[in-house]
Protein backbone atom coordinates (compact mmCIF):
# COMPACT_ATOMS: atom_id res chain seq x y z
CA UNK A 1 0.00 0.00 0.00
CA UNK A 2 1.14 3.52 -0.72
CA UNK A 3 2.25 5.90 2.00
CA UNK A 4 1.09 8.93 0.05
CA UNK A 5 -1.37 11.25 1.77
CA UNK A 6 -4.81 10.40 0.43
CA UNK A 7 -6.46 13.75 1.08
CA UNK A 8 -5.49 16.89 -0.77
CA UNK A 9 -2.62 18.88 0.70
CA UNK A 10 -3.12 21.44 3.49
CA UNK A 11 -4.89 24.61 2.41
CA UNK A 12 -4.67 28.22 3.43
CA UNK A 13 -1.96 30.68 4.41
CA UNK A 14 1.66 29.79 3.76
CA UNK A 15 0.85 26.24 2.59
CA UNK A 16 -1.49 27.48 -0.11
CA UNK A 17 1.10 29.97 -1.30
CA UNK A 18 3.65 27.18 -1.63
CA UNK A 19 1.27 25.07 -3.67
CA UNK A 20 0.91 27.93 -6.16
CA UNK A 21 4.71 27.88 -6.58
CA UNK A 22 4.69 24.13 -7.16
CA UNK A 23 6.11 23.20 -3.74
CA UNK A 24 4.11 20.46 -2.06
CA UNK A 25 3.69 20.49 1.74
CA UNK A 26 4.00 17.26 3.69
CA UNK A 27 3.37 15.79 7.12
CA UNK A 28 5.49 15.69 10.26
CA UNK A 29 6.58 12.54 12.06
CA UNK A 30 4.17 13.57 14.82
CA UNK A 31 1.24 13.60 12.40
CA UNK A 32 2.26 10.21 10.98
CA UNK A 33 2.62 8.74 14.48
CA UNK A 34 -0.80 10.10 15.45
CA UNK A 35 -2.41 8.54 12.39
CA UNK A 36 -0.70 5.20 13.04
CA UNK A 37 -1.71 5.24 16.72
CA UNK A 38 -5.30 6.07 15.78
CA UNK A 39 -5.46 3.20 13.29
CA UNK A 40 -3.84 0.75 15.70
CA UNK A 41 -6.10 1.57 18.65
CA UNK A 42 -9.19 1.43 16.44
CA UNK A 43 -8.15 -2.04 15.29
CA UNK A 44 -7.46 -3.12 18.86
CA UNK A 45 -11.01 -2.14 19.88
CA UNK A 46 -12.92 -3.16 16.73
CA UNK A 47 -10.79 -5.76 14.99
CA UNK A 48 -10.51 -3.62 11.83
CA UNK A 49 -7.88 -1.11 10.72
CA UNK A 50 -9.29 2.06 9.16
CA UNK A 51 -7.43 2.52 5.86
CA UNK A 52 -7.01 5.29 5.04
CA UNK A 53 -7.07 6.74 8.55
CA UNK A 54 -8.10 10.36 9.10
CA UNK A 55 -6.84 12.61 11.89
CA UNK A 56 -7.45 16.20 12.96
CA UNK A 57 -4.42 18.49 13.23
CA UNK A 58 -4.10 21.42 15.66
CA UNK A 59 -5.38 24.01 13.16
CA UNK A 60 -8.31 21.89 12.05
CA UNK A 61 -6.98 20.22 8.91
CA UNK A 62 -8.05 16.60 8.44
CA UNK A 63 -5.54 14.68 6.32
CA UNK A 64 -5.94 10.98 5.61
CA UNK A 65 -3.08 8.47 5.47
CA UNK A 66 -2.84 5.05 3.85
CA UNK A 67 -1.39 2.26 6.00
CA UNK A 68 1.88 0.71 4.88
CA UNK A 69 1.82 -2.07 7.50
CA UNK A 70 -0.69 -3.52 9.94
CA UNK A 71 -0.59 -6.30 12.52
CA UNK A 72 -3.22 -7.31 15.08
CA UNK A 73 -3.15 -9.74 18.01
CA UNK A 74 -5.36 -10.08 21.07
CA UNK A 75 -2.92 -7.99 23.13
CA UNK A 76 -1.71 -5.29 20.74
CA UNK A 77 -2.08 -3.67 17.34
CA UNK A 78 0.61 -2.14 15.13
CA UNK A 79 0.17 0.23 12.20
CA UNK A 80 2.85 1.77 9.99
CA UNK A 81 2.76 4.87 7.78
CA UNK A 82 5.41 6.03 5.32
CA UNK A 83 6.24 9.65 6.01
CA UNK A 84 5.62 12.01 3.11
CA UNK A 85 7.49 15.28 3.72
CA UNK A 86 6.28 16.80 0.46
CA UNK A 87 8.97 18.77 -1.34
CA UNK A 88 10.96 19.52 1.81
CA UNK A 89 14.49 18.02 1.95
CA UNK A 90 13.59 16.24 5.19
CA UNK A 91 15.93 13.45 6.34
CA UNK A 92 12.91 11.40 7.42
CA UNK A 93 11.08 11.59 4.09
CA UNK A 94 10.01 8.07 3.17
CA UNK A 95 10.75 6.65 6.62
CA UNK A 96 8.32 4.08 8.03
CA UNK A 97 6.74 5.39 11.24
CA UNK A 98 5.43 2.34 13.10
CA UNK A 99 3.24 2.57 16.22
CA UNK A 100 2.18 -0.26 18.52
CA UNK A 101 -0.71 0.25 20.93
CA UNK A 102 -1.44 -1.97 23.93
CA UNK A 103 -4.32 -1.71 26.40
CA UNK A 104 -3.49 -0.63 29.96
CA UNK A 105 -5.53 -0.99 33.17
CA UNK A 106 -8.25 1.56 33.90
CA UNK A 107 -6.85 4.85 35.14
CA UNK A 108 -3.35 4.29 33.72
CA UNK A 109 -3.80 6.98 31.06
CA UNK A 110 -1.62 7.11 27.98
CA UNK A 111 2.01 6.04 28.38
CA UNK A 112 4.67 6.54 25.69
CA UNK A 113 7.56 4.21 24.90
CA UNK A 114 10.47 4.51 22.48
CA UNK A 115 10.47 1.80 19.86
CA UNK A 116 13.37 1.03 17.51
CA UNK A 117 14.65 4.20 15.89
CA UNK A 118 13.17 6.67 18.38
CA UNK A 119 15.59 8.25 20.83
CA UNK A 120 15.55 8.66 24.59
CA UNK A 121 16.24 11.93 26.42
CA UNK A 122 19.46 11.73 28.45
CA UNK A 123 20.16 15.40 29.28
CA UNK A 124 18.12 18.10 31.01
CA UNK A 125 17.04 21.22 29.16
CA UNK A 126 14.69 19.61 26.66
CA UNK A 127 10.88 19.89 26.92
CA UNK A 128 10.78 16.30 28.21
CA UNK A 129 12.25 14.78 31.40
CA UNK A 130 15.41 12.69 31.28
CA UNK A 131 14.56 9.07 30.55
CA UNK A 132 11.48 9.83 28.46
CA UNK A 133 11.15 8.79 24.81
CA UNK A 134 11.81 11.67 22.42
CA UNK A 135 8.19 12.12 21.44
CA UNK A 136 7.63 15.86 21.68
CA UNK A 137 4.78 17.46 23.66
CA UNK A 138 2.49 18.39 20.76
CA UNK A 139 2.57 14.92 19.13
CA UNK A 140 1.93 13.42 22.59
CA UNK A 141 -1.10 15.63 23.05
CA UNK A 142 -2.39 14.80 19.57
CA UNK A 143 -2.09 11.08 20.25
CA UNK A 144 -3.82 11.39 23.63
CA UNK A 145 -6.71 13.28 22.03
CA UNK A 146 -7.11 10.76 19.24
CA UNK A 147 -6.91 7.78 21.61
CA UNK A 148 -9.66 9.40 23.69
CA UNK A 149 -11.78 9.97 20.58
CA UNK A 150 -11.37 6.35 19.46
CA UNK A 151 -12.23 5.13 22.96
CA UNK A 152 -15.38 7.25 23.07
CA UNK A 153 -16.45 6.14 19.61
CA UNK A 154 -15.67 2.44 20.02
CA UNK A 155 -16.64 1.85 23.63
CA UNK A 156 -13.17 1.52 25.10
CA UNK A 157 -11.04 3.37 27.65
CA UNK A 158 -8.39 6.01 26.99
CA UNK A 159 -5.76 3.92 28.77
CA UNK A 160 -3.03 2.72 26.43
CA UNK A 161 0.68 2.20 25.98
CA UNK A 162 1.91 3.78 22.73
CA UNK A 163 5.27 2.64 21.40
CA UNK A 164 6.57 4.76 18.52
CA UNK A 165 9.34 3.53 16.24
CA UNK A 166 10.95 4.87 13.06
CA UNK A 167 12.61 2.40 10.71
CA UNK A 168 16.36 3.11 10.38
CA UNK A 169 15.86 6.00 12.81
CA UNK A 170 19.04 5.34 14.78
CA UNK A 171 21.10 5.54 11.59
CA UNK A 172 19.27 8.65 10.32
CA UNK A 173 19.71 10.37 13.71
CA UNK A 174 23.49 10.41 13.30
CA UNK A 175 23.04 13.17 10.70
CA UNK A 176 20.89 15.28 13.07
CA UNK A 177 21.48 17.31 16.21
CA UNK A 178 20.08 14.56 18.43
CA UNK A 179 23.38 13.08 19.70
CA UNK A 180 24.63 16.56 20.66
CA UNK A 181 21.35 17.35 22.42
CA UNK A 182 21.59 14.13 24.42
CA UNK A 183 18.82 12.31 22.55
CA UNK A 184 20.31 8.87 22.10
CA UNK A 185 19.21 5.81 20.18
CA UNK A 186 17.25 7.44 17.39
CA UNK A 187 15.17 10.32 16.11
CA UNK A 188 12.72 12.67 17.77
CA UNK A 189 9.03 12.62 16.92
CA UNK A 190 8.43 16.26 16.01
CA UNK A 191 5.73 18.63 14.87
CA UNK A 192 3.70 21.51 16.25
CA UNK A 193 1.20 21.95 13.41
CA UNK A 194 1.50 18.51 11.81
CA UNK A 195 2.46 20.11 8.50
CA UNK A 196 5.92 20.24 6.92
CA UNK A 197 6.30 23.53 5.05
CA UNK A 198 8.92 23.04 2.30
CA UNK A 199 12.21 24.79 2.97
CA UNK A 200 10.95 26.40 6.19
CA UNK A 201 13.79 24.57 7.98
CA UNK A 202 11.62 24.54 11.09
CA UNK A 203 13.32 21.41 12.43
CA UNK A 204 16.75 23.07 12.19
CA UNK A 205 15.53 26.19 13.96
CA UNK A 206 13.87 24.06 16.64
CA UNK A 207 17.19 22.25 17.12
CA UNK A 208 18.95 25.59 17.61
CA UNK A 209 16.48 26.45 20.36
CA UNK A 210 16.87 23.07 22.03
CA UNK A 211 20.66 23.49 21.80
CA UNK A 212 20.42 26.74 23.77
CA UNK A 213 18.14 25.06 26.31
CA UNK A 214 20.54 22.14 26.80
CA UNK A 215 23.54 24.47 27.15
CA UNK A 216 21.75 26.56 29.78
CA UNK A 217 20.60 23.47 31.68
CA UNK A 218 24.21 22.22 31.70
CA UNK A 219 25.32 25.53 33.24
CA UNK A 220 27.19 26.78 30.18
CA UNK A 221 27.78 30.52 30.35
CA UNK A 222 29.55 30.82 26.98
CA UNK A 223 28.03 29.37 23.80
CA UNK A 224 28.98 29.71 20.15
CA UNK A 225 26.75 29.97 17.10
CA UNK A 226 28.68 28.49 14.18
CA UNK A 227 27.91 28.42 10.47
CA UNK A 228 29.53 25.02 9.92
CA UNK A 229 32.05 22.42 11.02
CA UNK A 230 35.09 24.58 10.14
CA UNK A 231 33.93 27.41 12.38
CA UNK A 232 33.09 24.90 15.12
CA UNK A 233 36.66 23.62 15.07
CA UNK A 234 37.88 27.21 15.27
CA UNK A 235 35.89 28.13 18.38
CA UNK A 236 36.87 24.88 20.09
CA UNK A 237 40.53 25.69 19.40
CA UNK A 238 40.13 29.35 20.43
CA UNK A 239 37.96 28.94 23.54
CA UNK A 240 37.97 25.26 24.48
CA UNK A 241 34.17 25.10 24.42
CA UNK A 242 32.55 21.70 25.05
CA UNK A 243 30.26 20.12 22.48
CA UNK A 244 27.06 21.06 24.28
CA UNK A 245 28.04 24.76 24.07
CA UNK A 246 28.21 24.64 20.24
CA UNK A 247 25.12 25.71 18.28
CA UNK A 248 24.97 24.54 14.67
CA UNK A 249 23.62 27.89 13.49
CA UNK A 250 24.02 27.26 9.76
CA UNK A 251 22.45 30.21 7.95
CA UNK A 252 20.02 31.02 10.77
CA UNK A 253 21.80 33.78 12.67
CA UNK A 254 18.48 35.40 13.46
CA UNK A 255 17.14 32.21 15.06
CA UNK A 256 20.11 32.10 17.45
CA UNK A 257 19.97 35.79 18.34
CA UNK A 258 16.21 35.95 18.87
CA UNK A 259 16.15 32.86 21.06
CA UNK A 260 19.16 33.97 23.12
CA UNK A 261 17.44 37.33 23.56
CA UNK A 262 14.60 35.52 25.35
CA UNK A 263 16.85 32.93 27.03
CA UNK A 264 20.12 34.73 27.77
CA UNK A 265 23.57 33.30 28.33
CA UNK A 266 26.48 35.37 29.64
CA UNK A 267 28.41 35.29 26.38
CA UNK A 268 27.69 34.42 22.76
CA UNK A 269 30.42 34.00 20.18
CA UNK A 270 29.29 34.04 16.55
CA UNK A 271 31.80 32.35 14.27
CA UNK A 272 31.58 31.75 10.54
CA UNK A 273 32.93 32.35 7.09
CA UNK A 274 33.87 35.91 6.22
CA UNK A 275 31.34 36.20 3.38
CA UNK A 276 28.42 34.88 5.44
CA UNK A 277 29.18 37.13 8.38
CA UNK A 278 29.50 40.14 6.05
CA UNK A 279 25.80 39.55 5.37
CA UNK A 280 25.04 39.68 9.09
CA UNK A 281 27.14 42.84 9.31
CA UNK A 282 24.95 44.36 6.59
CA UNK A 283 21.78 43.54 8.51
CA UNK A 284 20.74 40.14 7.11
CA UNK A 285 19.62 37.53 9.65
CA UNK A 286 19.20 34.70 7.11
CA UNK A 287 22.62 34.04 5.59
CA UNK A 288 21.59 31.56 2.88
CA UNK A 289 22.82 32.46 -0.60
CA UNK A 290 19.29 32.21 -2.00
CA UNK A 291 17.97 34.78 0.47
CA UNK A 292 20.81 37.25 0.96
CA UNK A 293 23.85 38.31 -1.03
CA UNK A 294 27.28 39.70 -0.15
CA UNK A 295 27.04 43.48 -0.57
CA UNK A 296 30.38 44.57 -2.01
CA UNK A 297 29.33 48.21 -1.84
CA UNK A 298 28.85 47.78 1.90
CA UNK A 299 32.29 46.14 2.14
CA UNK A 300 33.78 49.08 0.24
CA UNK A 301 32.26 51.52 2.74
CA UNK A 302 33.76 49.52 5.62
CA UNK A 303 37.11 49.49 3.84
CA UNK A 304 37.03 53.29 3.58
CA UNK A 305 36.27 53.46 7.29
CA UNK A 306 39.39 51.35 7.82
CA UNK A 307 41.62 53.65 5.78
CA UNK A 308 41.21 52.44 2.20
CA UNK A 309 41.62 55.08 -0.52
CA UNK A 310 39.03 55.56 -3.24
CA UNK A 311 40.88 53.36 -5.72
CA UNK A 312 40.94 50.40 -3.32
CA UNK A 313 37.32 51.02 -2.36
CA UNK A 314 36.33 50.90 -6.02
CA UNK A 315 38.18 47.62 -6.50
CA UNK A 316 36.47 46.16 -3.44
CA UNK A 317 33.07 47.24 -4.77
CA UNK A 318 33.79 45.49 -8.08
CA UNK A 319 35.30 42.30 -6.58
CA UNK A 320 33.81 39.01 -7.76
CA UNK A 321 33.41 37.59 -4.26
CA UNK A 322 33.59 38.58 -0.63
CA UNK A 323 36.82 36.61 -0.30
CA UNK A 324 38.36 38.54 -3.19
CA UNK A 325 37.41 41.80 -1.48
CA UNK A 326 39.01 40.59 1.73
CA UNK A 327 42.23 39.63 -0.06
CA UNK A 328 42.46 43.06 -1.73
CA UNK A 329 42.22 44.71 1.67
CA UNK A 330 44.66 42.30 3.29
CA UNK A 331 47.24 43.14 0.61
CA UNK A 332 46.77 46.84 1.34
CA UNK A 333 46.94 46.47 5.12
CA UNK A 334 43.26 47.36 5.61
CA UNK A 335 41.69 45.23 8.35
CA UNK A 336 38.43 44.47 6.56
CA UNK A 337 37.98 41.21 8.48
CA UNK A 338 37.99 43.01 11.82
CA UNK A 339 35.67 45.70 10.47
CA UNK A 340 33.17 43.08 9.27
CA UNK A 341 33.37 41.21 12.58
CA UNK A 342 32.76 44.42 14.53
CA UNK A 343 29.82 45.43 12.34
CA UNK A 344 28.35 41.92 12.67
CA UNK A 345 28.73 42.11 16.45
CA UNK A 346 26.93 45.46 16.50
CA UNK A 347 24.10 44.03 14.38
CA UNK A 348 23.84 41.08 16.77
CA UNK A 349 23.64 43.44 19.73
CA UNK A 350 20.85 45.40 18.02
CA UNK A 351 18.85 42.17 17.61
CA UNK A 352 19.48 41.25 21.26
CA UNK A 353 17.86 44.59 22.27
CA UNK A 354 19.69 45.01 25.52
CA UNK A 355 19.50 41.40 26.70
CA UNK A 356 22.31 40.67 29.21
CA UNK A 357 24.49 38.86 26.67
CA UNK A 358 28.07 39.79 25.78
CA UNK A 359 28.84 39.18 22.11
CA UNK A 360 31.94 38.73 20.00
CA UNK A 361 32.33 37.70 16.37
CA UNK A 362 35.07 35.68 14.68
CA UNK A 363 35.42 35.48 10.88
CA UNK A 364 37.30 32.59 9.29
CA UNK A 365 38.31 31.59 5.80
CA UNK A 366 37.56 28.21 4.25
CA UNK A 367 40.60 26.65 5.93
CA UNK A 368 39.47 27.83 9.35
CA UNK A 369 42.10 30.57 9.66
CA UNK A 370 40.86 33.56 11.63
CA UNK A 371 40.69 36.55 9.27
CA UNK A 372 38.80 38.93 11.50
CA UNK A 373 37.53 39.33 15.03
CA UNK A 374 35.69 41.84 17.15
CA UNK A 375 36.17 42.71 20.76
CA UNK A 376 33.61 41.46 23.29
CA UNK A 377 30.80 43.93 23.91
Amino acid sequence: MSGEVQASGPRGGRSAQLEHTGLRPGWTTGACATAAATAAYTALLTGEFPDPVTITLPKGRTPSFALATEELTDARATAGILKDAGDDPDVTHGALVRVTVRRLPAGAGVVFRAGPGVGTVTRPGLPLPVGEPAVNPVPRQLMREHIAEVAARCGGRADAEITVGIEHGEEIARSTWNPRLGILGGLSVLGTTGIVVPYSCSAWIDSIRRGVDVARAAGRTHVAGCTGSTSERTVVAEYGLPEDALLDMGDFAGAVLKYVRRHPVDRLTVCGGFAKLSKLAAGHLDLHSARSQVDKGFLASLAVRGGADQELAARVAEANTGLAALQLCQAAGVLLGDLVATAARDEALSVLRGAPVAVDVVCVDRAGTVVGRSTVA
